[in-house]
């Protein structure tokens, strides 16, 4: 088998667009591939108009490391985040092809499945007035739609330290969270690098009460020894990485002994197959998984393909039940959440199909997400 073709597509959204690949082979069979890149698309549509004649046309897409590989070392220049995701989306889209080839789902060509479900908690929830009420409210639906988890940045557009009046207003919010998903329900508390070491100490100490199953990414994820510090002085499990995007980079985080959850990018590590390398070495170093994923179907479905697989895994992230409807339509077959988990997914290869027609309906847009802006959590791309 050959590859052929390879077609980039974009889905737009005010807040993020979908960067998409559909591979085709000679066989027949294609593949699909997908990501996110923040405010970086132009770029890594760019890159892979030079990549794909490069490194994938007439190649065998069941040689994904020697995909890997070529894309890795072939520009001699060091991988950045652009070239790293290009290479993640093509690798998931070859195993879409090698899981239809075969007529299995790729959780089971990754090792096969060590659990019956997959654990999930909701992001993107929150777009609503910055206020305890609204908080309350937009927390009960997340609940009432049948999730156990969620995830919540209510530092505003908070950057090295905190004000006392917006350290109150963050408390306020998340104890407003609280209130309203119970006792049992899990809350992740997202920091996204805002912080000083003191500023993030100073802040999950004051959040302690609110027992958050973690804190993430307290401070810049540039700054790993810094982390360590903040490790030493709360309570509460700490986690990183979506912003790590090479095995050396964990090394580094693995050597601090200062981390409990480790949330590598699927779309942004290699793919599939270094993801699950990574996991083998949290596991050596009793760490969990919880991966990153901001994307939308088919980097979701990839996601559960690997979930499905780690025994280290804890639960996974999701968006798009609270995000644009088209999203979920661009390639269906992605399990719903359903008693706070995905079912396993369904079908050969990664289970979605795509829907072409959609993304005529909404190409790339010019909106800018930036974390540091007041009412970022609105995501409406301005």
């Amino acid at each position: 088998m050959k590859i052929t073709a390879v077609t980039p597509m974009v889905l737009g959204t005010p807040w993020r667009n979908l960067t998409f690949v559909k591979v085709e082979t000679d066989a027949g069979i294609y593949g699909l591939g997908e990501v996110r890149l923040n405010n970086r698309t132009r770029a890594l549509l760019g890159y892979l108009q030079e990549a794909i004649p490069r490194y994938v046309i007439g190649h065998d897409p069941f040689d994904t490391e020697a995909l890997v590989t070529r894309m890795t070392i072939g520009d001699f220049g060091r991988v950045g985040e652009v070239t790293i995701s290009a290479i993640s989306i093509l690798e998931i889209a070859c195993w879409d092809i090698i899981g239809k080839a075969l007529g299995q789902p790729v959780y089971k060509l990754l090792g096969g499945a060590v659990r019956n479900s997959i654990k999930a908690y909701a992001n993107g929830w929150y777009t609503v007035e910055r206020e305890p009420e609204a908080f309350h409210a937009a927390a009960k639906k997340v609940v009432e739609r049948g999730y156990l988890a969620l995830k919540i940045d209510p530092f505003g557009a908070g950057y090295y330290e905190l004000n006392r009046d917006e350290q109150a207003r963050s408390v306020a919010l998340l104890e407003a969270v609280r209130d309203a998903v119970g006792p049992e329900v899990e809350i992740m508390v997202e920091m996204h690098g805002r912080f000083n070491p003191a500023t993030a100490i100073l802040m999950a100490n004051k959040l302690e009460h609110i027992r958050p199953a973690w804190i993430e990414e307290p401070v810049p994820p540039e700054n790993l020894p810094e982390l360590k510090r903040v490790a030493e002085r709360v309570n509460i499990p700490i986690a990183t990485g979506e912003r790590l995007h090479s095995m050396n980079e964990f090394r580094a985080l693995f050597d601090l002994n200062a981390v409990d959850i480790i949330q590598p990018d699927i779309t942004h590590l290699g793919g599939l197959a270094k993801t699950r390398h990574l996991a083998a070495w949290a596991d050596a170093c009793n760490v969990l998984m919880a991966p990153h994923n901001v994307g939308g179907p088919v980097s979701t479905a990839a996601a559960l393909h690997l979930a499905a697989t780690m025994p280290n895994f804890m639960v996974q992230e999701h968006f798009n039940d609270f995000a644009d409807s088209w999203v979920k339509a661009a390639a269906p077959g992605v399990p719903e959440v359903e008693h706070g988990v995905f079912a396993l997914p369904n079908g050969p290869g990664l289970g979605v199909e795509l829907d072409e027609a959609i993304f005529a309906e909404h190409p790339l847009q010019d909106g800018y997400f930036n974390l540091y802006a007041d009412d970022w959590h609105r995501r409406d791309g301005r």
